[in-house]
């Protein structure tokens, strides 16, 4: 057994899941020099709701963020999450954008690209796993990790074999929800490792208090990575944390060689900066409990907080219960899909209308329909023939794979914005999220503009014409 890797997640899963991925850059950079000595295996630092959210919140460019961390990060890999073909947005997006996706983000500093997808349907990650192997980064598969009747570990072996043969680097069991057990972990881990030779990573959430224990036994079992959180930003809706971990470790064969004084060091940086967005109010104290309706419904925490509010904009607070009970029903009616963005987000919605109108299915959102229709994959179990009626009548299923039905769009995106473009680079934020990218590259234009302006001015007084 070689000594378990250590992944950190502060600068982008950890803050996504406390603190609405509110973490700016220049918060960041202070203390990049000091977690690139400390000896993590990587840092997971883009990707997610991250580019989203730098744009509608923040007044950041993305790609700027990852250059610049990039420049601060001279010996630790840098990793990404990716949504298989739907990038980092909610649909899926045709190859052309994908491929140019994969490529830019690892021109720009990405090393291992993690790819999922909601459904665990393969056919999903083919572009961007070729992608990621074609320009040079590392591919890691991630099976999206969820408990039901046809989900057991023969199911997630398979599909670790088949990633195996689409030639990703390492296989990830990615556990959105805090749901995956320490004794289940260990049997999982076993299984995956004997049928494949390839580094295997844990990802869990502590929403539901079991998370250590569930890396402790998967890394008995021969897991090679843990994903981690520094403490202050640990826990809770986040990732165990990072330092108990390690000292956890300490006198076994499985040991990491880190530096646990310059982790203690690192640790009091982010507890000041946890507290500046306690202040602000971005971080809820909710978020860093314990929630054991988790292991009950399954529900990740972000998902919860956007039950309430959905409930809350109809005046139905006191339906969340009702809801929490709906949710298992949906799910299973939908082919027990995991509970990971876009998924959560449909079965949730699905789940109040059916509460709230008092008939289940009367109203069902265009994406749920969607993906009855099959335009986001495959389910895991099938659908009946008495819900799919319900839901889309005697519309057809498609069977294939949903990106064949999209033509490429590079091109078109690029013309579209042609008179804001500075960088390759703007065309895929454009491509992602064109309306929160139009309003910014107009207030980037609005600066430079205001700046060179200010410039001429200056130049007028020194050299009066």
């Amino acid at each position: 057994m070689t000594k378990v890797k250590i992944m950190e997640t502060a600068f982008r899963d950890a803050h996504q899941s406390l603190i609405a991925t509110r973490m700016s850059t220049k918060d960041m950079i202070p203390i990049a020099e000091k977690l690139d000595r400390v000896g993590y295996h990587a840092l997971e630092v883009w990707g997610g709701a991250t580019f989203d959210s730098c744009l509608r919140f923040l007044n950041e460019d993305p790609w700027d963020r990852l250059r610049q961390l990039r420049k601060a990060f001279k010996n630790t890999k840098l990793q990404m999450l990716l949504r298989g073909q739907n990038l980092l947005g909610y649909k899926h997006y045709p190859d052309d954008v994908v491929e140019e996706f994969v490529k830019k983000a690892i021109e720009n500093g990405i090393d291992i690209v993690r790819v999922f997808d909601a459904l665990n349907d393969l056919r999903n990650l083919e572009t961007s796993i070729k992608a990621t192997k074609k320009y040079g980064g590392h591919a890691q598969g991630a099976i999206s990790y969820t408990v039901s009747p046809v989900h057991n570990n023969e199911y997630y072996v398979h599909l670790a074999k088949d990633l195996a043969d689409m030639g990703v680097d390492s296989i990830c069991i990615k556990d959105m929800s805090g749901i995956l057990l320490p004794y289940p972990a260990y049997e999982l881990t076993k299984s995956i490792k004997a049928a494949v030779d390839l580094p295997l990573e844990i990802h869990s959430h502590f929403t539901s208090g079991v998370a250590n224990q569930t890396y402790m036994k998967a890394i008995e079992a021969g897991a090679d990575i843990v994903d981690t959180a520094i403490s202050p930003l640990g826990n809770g809706t986040s990732q165990p944390a990072t330092e108990p971990m390690i000292v956890s470790l300490q006198g076994t064969e499985y040991a990491p060689d880190m530096d646990l004084d310059l982790l203690l060091e690192i640790s009091d940086y982010f507890r000041e900066l946890r507290d500046k967005y306690l202040a602000q109010g971005l971080l809820d104290v909710k978020m860093l409990n314990v929630d054991v309706n988790t292991l009950k419904y399954q529900v990740p925490g972000g998902m919860l907080s956007n039950l309430v509010s959905q409930l809350k904009s109809q005046g139905k607070e006191h339906m969340y219960n009702e809801v929490l009970k709906e949710i298992p029903r949906v799910r299973e009616d939908f082919g027990f899909p995991p509970l990971v963005t876009p998924m959560s987000q449909m079965v949730g919605t699905t789940a109040v209308f059916n509460v709230i109108l008092g008939e289940r299915y009367k109203m069902v959102p265009t994406e749920s329909k969607n993906y009855v229709k099959g335009l986001y994959g495959k389910p895991a179990a099938p659908i009946s023939d008495e819900i799919r009626k319900k839901i889309i009548g005697d519309e057809e299923v498609f069977e294939g794979r949903p990106a064949d039905l999209l033509e490429p769009q590079l091109e078109n995106y690029r013309n579209e914005i042609k008179e804001y473009l500075e960088q390759d680079e703007d065309v895929l934020t454009y491509a992602l999220f064109p309306q929160v990218a139009i309003p910014f590259f107009k207030q980037r234009l609005a600066e430079k503009y205001k700046i060179e302006t200010d410039l001429l001015n200056q130049e007028e007084k020194t050299h009066p014409i």
